[in-house]
């Protein structure tokens, strides 16, 4: 398979990388190093890599030459971001997607896969989550990723392509770095080896589906593989925990006792989320395999390194 990964410098993407490479596929990155990284390129010198950005139509044509396969991933993300930059989020998601898709129409690119999230639902009326839940965001992200899908899938109708829309839950794992826009997991992680404070946001009984990247990144290699579907799927574990148990669980894995704090509740952000991926193991083959547990001391042992490296103050261990 040749494919182009736009956002492949980034967290989910480089893992995308990894994993299509070690399969022995042909590919491309396009990213402009905005909010991905050059060191996760690195290690790949066998991939190609175009700096650019979605919005440059040039950028996307010379980097999507010969593709079969596009894994649409670069993105403006989360909720808090949108707030603070609509425009940008809004010409990134958009506009960018429109770019993406008006060159794989060109180039007879044969499938999309793209990167979609639950924050499309806002507050939830059910649990779990399925697909045909009423949408109705509650930030510009969630806007622009449900106008993103809409493209996508609209192209799919119009032309010679299929579109495979991904709706992630709250993806974590290697390469996540710091964000204050971004996960809780990487928040925390990283705020408990630096030492720091941990803040939650309204009183911690609110549940989030997280989902190991290594699982991400198994659903977007199996909606590429899979031949005839178009559609938007639901990406998490299947499972829930409170917020409050995140930190319990931080805790064990890291062995560093974590000094809390709480905070009002965040604009933009749900009470509950839990994905029902009937839908994604049915159509596409998707099956979750990463206990949290495990996925949690796997990204720790990750942090630990870069925490180091970085040169800030290690926490002891008890």
């Amino acid at each position: 398979m040749k494919a182009l990964i736009t956002g492949g410098a980034g967290f989910i993407g480089s893992n995308l990388l990894k994993q299509l490479l070690r399969d022995g596929h042909e590919v491309t990155v396009l990213d402009s190093l905005l909010s991905g990284y050059r060191c996760n390129l690195d290690p790949f010198p066998e991939a190609r890599f175009i700096e650019g950005d979605v919005r440059d139509g040039a950028a996307v044509a010379a980097a999507i030459k010969g593709a079969e396969v596009v894994f649409h991933l670069a993105a403006s993300v989360g909720n808090k971001r949108s707030i603070d930059h609509p425009i940008m989020d809004a010409e990134i998601n958009v506009i960018g997607t429109l770019r993406v898709l008006e060159a794989a129409k060109r180039e007879g690119v044969r499938k999309i896969v793209t990167s979609s999230s639950a924050g499309i639902f806002g507050e939830l009326k059910t649990l779990p989550i399925r697909e045909d839940h009423v949408v109705e965001p509650d930030s510009p992200y969630g806007c622009t990723k449900l106008c993103k899908e809409k493209e996508c899938l609209a192209y799919a109708k119009l032309y010679d392509i299929e579109a495979i829309c991904l709706r992630y839950f709250n993806v974590y794992g290697p390469n996540q770095r710091f964000d204050a826009y971004g996960n809780v997991i990487p928040i925390f992680a990283f705020q408990m080896l630096r030492g720091e404070t941990l803040t939650i946001f309204g009183d911690g009984e609110q549940t989030r589906d997280f989902v190991n990247v290594r699982d991400v990144v198994q659903a977007n290699i199996k909606a590429a593989e899979t031949v005839g579907v178009s559609g938007a799927f639901n990406i998490g574990s299947g499972g829930r925990i409170t917020i409050t148990r995140l930190v319990e669980l931080l805790k064990e894995a890291s062995g560093v006792e974590p000094n809390v704090r709480y905070g009002p509740p965040r604009s933009g952000d749900v009470r509950h989320s839990l994905a029902d991926i009937s839908a994604a193991r049915k159509k596409i083959g998707f099956h979750p395999s990463v206990p949290l547990e495990q996925g949690l001391k796997e990204y720790i042992d990750w942090v630990r390194d870069e925490v180091s490296k970085a040169g800030s103050p290690r926490v002891d261990v008890r």
